[in-house]
């Protein structure tokens, strides 16, 4: 049975903020503000212009706090600014804002979303982009969003008490549709091409006071079909057996998939720190790829899986126990490297007796214990793991 650990780490051989290669970086950044009204805000959640991050999707306000910024609105009450981050044209990632956001899309969907039915529409919304009717008009998942304002003054009744968008009236209606929202454009200049002040940004500014690791950032940040791929795979019973834990929350399972995928693909000898830098540009780079690569790497990954069903349970964990990133992308690159220059699923052997020299090899030991995302380090270890299981 697989071991939830959620109040310690699962894994070791993670230091992809900590490392020896993290150097101080200064940004260009411009910030534009721009000052749309509702009615466009609500197309542009609608048509993904506006992409609500999927760590952020869940929607935690009550009735009554998100009727009063309804209120706010109408009667011309100053609201918090929206912060968008700029991922590429017409295309804006939510860093702070999002209750706002989504109260504004539930209340012209005039459906308000039950509490413990949120997650679930939250993961409805992050595939498909929008909420389908058939779950929008489900009293099992909706409620009505019908204004909840009780006077705080006896025998004074609040007029808009009660109603919903439709019933506004055309005054009331034309008022909330025209208010605008001042949305702080953010765009990164300098360094180019890298996106890694969005990392800063969100845990500067986001207003939630969430801690957010690296990962899930980059999740929403780089959403493609290869990120498909790796959720599909981080599902595969023989990848959760060798892990030992069930799906983290943090999304660092996802994480080692891409750091091993990254190294195969990139070549372990183009690695250059940092590997959060790393990453983030092989995540951009392979935002568009295509789908019959997709499907071979999905070959590949299945083919490594079968080559390790004859390994112990703790044929990635370290000499404490937990499993250790550093060793399994060594290894997976060393194997895969052939099959994957040739084009093939022909993934090399991993014998258990190699695998077991390997881990004593004090070479491989030192390099995965310090400035693992060094340079140097991540060479010695998939030269090393290469040398003794192929050799």
């Amino acid at each position: 049975m697989m071991e939830n650990k959620l109040d310690q780490e699962w894994y070791e051989g993670d230091v992809e903020e900590t490392s020896g290669d993290y150097s101080f970086t200064e940004y260009d950044l411009t910030a534009a503000p721009n000052d749309f009204n509702i009615k466009t805000i609500y197309d542009f959640i609608e048509s993904g212009v506006m992409e609500i991050p999927n760590f952020q999707r869940n929607y935690v306000w009550d009735l009554k706090r998100a009727s009063k910024l309804v209120e706010s609105i109408i009667i011309g009450l100053p609201v918090p600014q929206i912060f968008l981050f700029e991922k590429s044209r017409n295309k804006f990632l939510v860093i702070d804002g999002q209750q706002r956001l989504m109260t504004i899309y539930y209340f012209i969907k005039k459906r308000f979303p039950k509490r413990d039915k949120r997650a679930f529409i939250g993961r409805v919304f992050d595939k498909i982009k929008g909420i389908p009717d058939d779950i929008l008009f489900n009293n099992t998942y909706f409620d009505n969003f019908n204004l909840y304002l009780p006077s705080d003054v006896p025998n004074q009744r609040n007029v808009l008490n009660g109603l919903n968008y439709s019933t506004l009236g055309d005054d009331y209606k034309t008022m909330f549709e025209l208010r605008t929202i001042r949305n702080v454009i953010i765009k990164q200049n300098i360094p180019p091409g890298d996106d890694s002040s969005i990392y800063e940004i969100f845990n500067r500014l986001n207003s939630g006071g969430m801690n957010l690791k690296p990962q899930e950032i980059r999740s929403s940040l780089y959403a493609s079909r290869f990120y498909d791929l790796l959720y599909k795979l981080n599902q595969d019973e023989r990848w959760r057996k060798l892990l030992g834990t069930e799906e983290d929350i943090h999304l660092k399972d996802i994480e080692i998939l891409l750091r091993a995928f990254a190294l195969l693909i990139e070549g372990y000898k183009t690695y250059r720190p940092s590997m959060l830098r790393f990453l983030n540009n092989f995540s951009k780079k392979n935002s568009n790829i295509e789908q019959e690569k997709i499907e071979y790497l999905e070959k590949l990954f299945d083919a490594f899986l079968e080559r390790c069903e004859g390994l112990d349970i703790k044929a990635f964990s370290s000499r404490k126990g937990k499993f250790n990133i550093s060793m399994f992308e060594a290894i997976f690159a060393s194997v895969c490297e052939d099959a994957f220059k040739n084009k093939n699923t022909e993934v090399s052997p991993i014998d258990n007796s190699k695998l077991k020299i390997l881990k004593e090899d004090q070479e491989f030991f030192d390099a995965s214990q310090s400035e693992t995302a060094s340079k140097k380090n991540v060479i010695k270890r998939v030269e090393r793991a290469k040398a003794i299981l192929l050799g």
